[in-house]
């Protein structure tokens, strides 16, 4: 069986809960804004250092490529950063792959990460090729009728350990934690609201805010920092020390991606504290790099963002090989990372991200794609229908397409 076509398109995926959150977004926290205003509605950003800029972000959806074979069978991709990304599946990557095995995704992978050599495979050419990837292993497993995890080697686990991440500061983080600890979560994750621009302040507000965290989670619930992107090497490493009487499970996301010079700084100067970062890695040779020098305890690749599955199947025996673990980014979010984090040996949890849920709003109501199996008492298991087992039709993502 070959691919007929492969074709991508912008779509609005966000959920639309009809339950009620039972606190108001904009809620007042008592941590994290001294002077008691409206909690921030997200975490700090590498850009905040330039306050009052009317608009950080770039405004694009998510993409969804659907991978279609002779005989009508389609298997579906996602990723994101909208145009510019479907432009670089639909005018090179698909007509590129048409034609070729359906089965033969490592050969599609690599014809996509040599294809992309002019411009290169990372930023938006590895969105594309996530997608693409994605779209791939879903339609192979519908085709050969097995879950994906099956066609990975089968379920290395009985159940996968899930994380929740307050991403979403806007209700509050002590009405989120307590949420989380209320769905069944024994373990979460927190984000900063300060930078290195607040000098000692700023790190002060971090301490309240983590010492916050700790007593309203408790001695037994693990906590990890989150401080995406923003610190530069000495404040990374203050702010490590700092911490270090919270016990917290790791710090994440402790400089600017591409600073690997400064991981391995980072990681020389703050013996004892686990480190974690990847998300923002693109396909092998950072992970392959941050593996051999032990930048990091813990990988973290976004299986929509760092090349598809396949280049997260790499990147975990990468770190089998080293002693490191895998938790992949949002990996609990779609079926994606569901069912890598279920055959793979190196991945022990699973993160829930994009906001988890307002407080108040069942796990249930926040699934942007159908069939994606929901988080039960802190755990969950991937569906065994073929393929991702994602439940979407055609029209179904017809009708989500800007």
């Amino acid at each position: 069986m070959r691919i007929k076509k492969i074709h991508a398109a912008c779509v609005d995926l966000a959920p639309r809960p009809t339950t009620p959150p039972r606190v108001p977004a904009s809620a007042v926290g008592t941590t994290g804004n001294a002077a008691g205003v409206a909690a921030p509605r997200r975490f700090r950003h590498p850009v905040d250092r330039y306050p009052g800029l009317p608009h950080t972000g770039t405004g694009w959806p998510r993409v969804a490529c659907v991978a279609t074979a002779e005989d009508g069978t389609w298997g579906l991709g996602l990723t994101l950063h909208g145009a510019p990304v479907a432009a670089v599946i639909n005018d090179h990557f698909g007509p590129l792959l048409a034609g070729q095995p359906v089965t033969a995704t490592e050969k599609a992978w690599d014809l996509m990460h040599r294809a992309t050599a002019p411009y290169g495979a990372s930023g938006l050419a590895s969105y594309a090729m996530s997608a693409v990837d994605l779209a791939l292993w879903d339609l192979k497993g519908k085709l050969l009728r097995r879950p994906v995890y099956e066609l990975l080697g089968g379920p290395q686990k009985e159940r996968i350990f899930c994380y929740a991440s307050n991403t979403d500061l806007s209700y509050g983080m002590e009405h989120s934690l307590e949420w989380f600890l209320e769905l069944g979560f024994r373990a979460v994750k927190i984000f900063l609201t300060t930078g290195p621009e607040q000098n000692l302040p700023g790190l002060r507000e971090t301490e309240d805010r983590v010492a916050r965290a700790r007593e309203l989670v408790g001695d037994d619930v693990e906590l990890a920092v989150d401080a995406w992107l923003n610190p530069n090497v000495e404040y990374a490493v203050r702010l490590g020390e700092l911490l270090r009487p919270y016990r917290i499970k790791w710090l994440e996301d402790f400089l600017p991606a591409d600073d690997l010079e400064g991981y391995a700084a980072v990681r020389s100067r703050l013996p004892g504290i686990t480190l974690a970062s990847g998300e923002h890695w693109y396909g092998i040779g950072s992970f392959a790099s941050a593996v051999q020098r032990r930048l990091v305890d813990i990988l973290q690749p976004d299986l929509q963002w760092c090349g598809g599955l396949s280049n997260a199947v790499r990147i975990c025996h990468l770190a089998d090989a080293a002693g490191l673990t895998v938790i992949a980014h949002a990996g609990m979010n779609t079926p994606f990372g569901q069912h890598l984090s279920f055959a793979m040996p190196a991945v022990q949890w699973g993160e829930r991200s994009e906001g988890v849920s307002p407080p108040g709003v069942p796990l249930q109501e926040m699934v942007y794609v159908p069939g994606t199996p929901v988080i039960r008492d802190g755990h969950l298991v991937p569906s065994d229908a073929p393929g991702f087992g994602i439940e979407a039709t055609l029209g179904w993502l017809e009708s989500h397409t800007l």
